[in-house]
């Protein structure tokens, strides 16, 4: 499976990248949305996980481009505000499939993310 992590977090997005490759997973990690972009470009990832706030660029524009340069990529959006604690994020990203902290541990994370790349969209 092929997962793209967005976090502006450097460490942040390493634990979860760590965690991800001892289950299998082949991980790329960007931190902001040029280097998201960039990759979606030239690989198709079967899922992304991405923090909400990215410190430099849009969430919306990289799960924006996902969803026109690969269908069938499901988002995985992190946060640690109550931004969209209501649902809309559903609403507002058609490849939006999941809504968490920050602070979900990486095994929870990593069951998130196999099984939602499995799911049929």
């Amino acid at each position: 499976m092929n997962v793209l992590i967005v976090e502006s977090r450097a460490d942040l997005g390493a634990l979860w990248q760590r965690h991800l490759e001892r289950q299998g997973q082949t991980v790329t990690l960007v931190t902001d949305q040029d280097g998201a972009i960039g990759q979606l470009q030239n690989q198709r990832f079967d899922i992304i996980v991405m923090d909400l706030v990215l410190k430099e660029g849009s969430a919306f524009s990289v799960a924006d481009y996902a969803s026109y340069r690969h269908p069938d990529t499901r988002v995985i959006f992190v946060t640690n505000t109550s931004f969209f604690s209501d649902g809309s994020i559903f609403q507002v990203c058609p490849n939006a499939c999941a809504f968490v902290p920050s602070a979900t541990p990486p095994a929870d994370l990593a069951a998130m993310v196999e099984h939602y790349a499995a799911a049929p969209t």
